[in-house]
């Protein structure tokens, strides 16, 4: 399709006057057509034969029919559904469902009919969510080269070319400024965990995720610390029994995911990954280790199940032995499926699309609530 390419090197960047300058050095003084869209390329316009306008803004277009021979125009394609769709890509609005962890400590405190604590939790999560859309902006930014090759992620929106990168790092700041606004609404002590957040979220995007198991231990922060944000938002105290089975359980999720990619990339025949600090040989040990910290968590809620407290609390502490063993199905069967190579590279979106765990899911919700409400004979 092309006698040859003249791109930007270590060298020099190929854009604006250094392109014309490339341009007319590779044409030996012949005439020759343009093609661009961006306001770089007007210059470019001018100095060639005939310009080709390619889904440029309408300032831009105005530019190159006012300085060169517009031969051909093409409009932008995507109409603004289509923009839409992209941006709700890039927002991840299904991983809101993570920051439903603010009203763990609402729940766990049976405080669910108080007006003012189901107020503060709910803006509390609208904060989160928005903090969360403003570092998967920053992430994706910052991640271009890999999401490139990656088999998945390249097709998102800034790794494909659809969304501009000035357009990604100024949606990234105004997410970031309404969601510090509304966390200020809440409270200073929600300020505070909601920058913990936003800190530890980018250190992630800028150098922890490539770091062996320092990535795991962040991921697995960035889940406890939600928990830690609905505590400080409703002033309820996060328990040692809570801390410790987040901890344990998010760190075995966050392994699970890296073991996910391991796994495919193991089927691509690919023995490392681009940007990530793990090898496919570092697989076996990997799932032991997530395997391990998935049954650590098990155990602490058993222990928390004994404990004599929680017999005077819940209506019905038995059924908590029923979740015990839903949990354990559940775990056992995402940790299985991901050795099959059947895992998605989130396993929330793993979760959402499987029936199988959607139900069980389901039912460790609803005996959750029959423990906490019910009376049933013992």
């Amino acid at each position: 399709m092309f006698d040859h390419v003249l791109a930007s090197d270590g060298r020099r960047n190929l854009k604006g006057r250094h392109k014309l300058a490339a341009i007319r050095e590779d044409a030996a003084g012949a005439a020759f057509d343009y093609c661009g869209n961006g306001p770089e390329d007007v210059a470019i316009f001018a100095a060639a034969r005939h310009a080709v306008v390619v889904g440029a803004s309408p300032p831009v277009v105005r530019a190159a029919r006012r300085r060169a021979d517009v031969a051909q125009l093409f409009e932008p394609r995507a109409a603004r559904p289509q923009r839409l769709q992209w941006w709700l890509g890039a927002l991840r609005p299904h991983q809101w469902l993570k920051n439903l962890l603010v009203l763990v400590p609402v729940l766990t405190a049976f405080r669910v009919d108080e007006a003012m604590l189901e107020r503060d939790a709910f803006l509390a999560f609208v904060s989160f969510s928005l903090a969360a859309s403003s570092g998967y902006l920053l992430n994706d930014l910052l991640d271009l080269a890999a999401d490139r090759r990656h088999p998945r992620k390249r097709e998102r929106a800034f790794a494909a070319g659809r969304l501009s990168l000035r357009s990604g790092f100024v949606g990234s700041a105004a997410l970031l400024l309404a969601s510090l606004a509304i966390a200020w609404a809440v409270g200073e002590r929600f300020v505070a965990t909601v920058l913990l957040y936003l800190t530890m979220t980018a250190s992630y995007s800028a150098f922890v995720k490539r770091v062996a198991l320092l990535d795991v231990a962040m991921l697995a922060g960035l889940y406890t610390v939600r928990v830690f944000a609905g505590g400080a938002a409703t002033g309820i105290a996060v328990s040692v029994w809570l801390l410790a089975f987040s901890v344990f359980l998010f760190f075995s999720l966050a392994l699970l995911k890296r073991c996910g990619e391991l796994v495919a990339q193991r089927e691509r025949d690919e023995e490392t990954g681009k940007g990530r600090g793990y090898g496919v040989s570092d697989l076996p040990v990997l799932q032991s280790l997530g395997i391990a910290t998935s049954c650590a968590a098990l155990v602490v809620l058993s222990l928390y199940v004994q404990d004599p407290d929680v017999a005077r609390r819940y209506a019905s502490p038995q059924v908590l032995w029923l979740m015990l063993f839903g949990l354990l199905v559940w775990l056992g069967r995402l940790w299985l499926d991901t050795a099959r190579g059947r895992m998605h590279d989130d396993p929330l979106v793993y979760t959402l699309r499987d029936r199988g765990s959607r139900w069980t899911v389901g039912v460790l919700l609803v005996l959750f609530g029959v423990a906490a409400a019910i009376d049933l004979p013992g």
